[in-house]
């Protein structure tokens, strides 16, 4: 395994070195991360602390960007152990955490869909992705092509199958993994349906980009923050409102909230596990390599995170609305997660 510290001047190697020393003066694992990932996380720590003879790891809830930014900012007792996110390490990320001597090991726990919901006491909802970009882009195609400031109110403006109620969406700020996927899978989904705008991507990557994932930022899409349980409890004293959050959060308030269809499909279990569901995306964990084996059970609690009781198919984090991986899928991240290997700008995906 290549190092990147090989490259470090001396006197950073020996900073190191006194960082992971004061690495050991904790003896409790600490989490940060995504809020989507925090009750899976949250589940898998309690369960941890109550079956081994380690402590109980802390979790928090920082949001996705808000964790890796915590994560990568150095090494040692003041820095996390464990990030959870609901989207994939950026490159700068890696980078980030590269100039500091971090070595990310990526974990895939499994999949989740973002849903667009509302009380169960407003009507149910069917809309395409062409709609909802619509309703939320900060730019959108006028009449003659040319793009202008959003200027829907209600989302009969949008299409007149849709209500004549004001356009009210709650979702989680730009820290967020889940206002990031949902920007790429749902706004850019839209955007993607119109031929002008889809062809921008050839010429321009930075500005379709900008276009197609910008959402916006006249009221008519507000910041919630990152606690996902608050958005649910605003949409039940606003029945006009819609929510944007993870699955299991549905899972979790099914009986006071309900999920709209997005292009004809349920946000169920099995259309998220099978690929059918059109806003749906893999959640992950990122472990501190140079804390393994400093700060006591961080492999252990790996190893407990991925067993067939937490993360299989009848695991106890399927009932808090993880889609598992598939047996040979999860077999096979066990295996790379026993190397540690870290991730590195080439192993992404564009």
């Amino acid at each position: 395994m290549n190092n990147p510290n090989r490259h470090l001047p001396f006197f950073a190697i020996c900073f190191l070195l006194v960082a992971m020393s004061a690495a050991n003066a904790r003896e409790q694992i600490r989490i940060v991360g995504s809020s989507t990932v925090f009750p899976f996380s949250a589940a898998v720590a309690e369960e941890f602390g109550r079956t081994t003879a380690f402590k109980t790891p802390i979790v928090e809830s920082t949001g996705s960007g808000g964790g890796l930014k915590l994560f990568c900012s150095g090494i040692g007792a003041n820095h996390p152990d464990i990030t959870n996110a609901s989207r994939r390490i950026k490159e700068t990320e890696i980078e980030k955490c590269g100039s500091n001597g971090i070595e990310a090991v990526e974990v895939r726990i499994g999949f989740d869909g973002i849903v667009f919901a509302n009380s169960k006491k407003a009507q149910a909802l069917d809309i395409t992705l062409r709609q909802m970009f619509l309703a939320l882009a900060k730019m959108v195609p006028g009449e003659n092509g040319e793009l202008i400031a959003n200027p829907y109110k209600l989302w009969s403006d949008v299409d007149p199958s849709l209500p004549k109620e004001k356009i009210e969406v709650l979702g989680p700020p730009p820290t967020s993994g889940t206002r990031d996927a949902f920007a790429e899978l749902a706004i850019e989904g839209g955007c993607k349906t119109f031929p002008q705008l889809k062809a921008i991507k050839k010429q321009d990557k930075n500005r379709y980009k900008a276009i197609c994932r910008s959402i916006r930022e006249d009221g008519h899409y507000v910041e919630a923050g990152e606690n996902d349980n608050l958005i649910v409890q605003k949409l039940q004293a606003n029945p006009k409102a819609f929510g944007v959050f993870g699955y299991s959060f549905l899972e979790q308030n099914s009986n006071v909230i309900r999920g709209s269809k997005i292009n004809g499909v349920e946000p169920s279990f099995d259309e998220i596990a099978e690929g059918g569901y059109p806003v749906s995306r893999s959640l992950y964990f990122y472990v501190k390599a140079a804390h393994v084996g400093v700060v006591p059970g961080i492999k252990q609690f790996v190893d407990a995170f991925l067993s067939e009781d937490a993360i299989g198919e009848y695991g106890y984090l399927s009932d808090k609305g993880l889609i598992p991986l598939m047996d040979d899928e999860r077999e096979l991240l066990i295996e790379q997660t026993q190397t540690l290997k870290p991730i590195s700008v080439d192993d992404l995906v564009e």
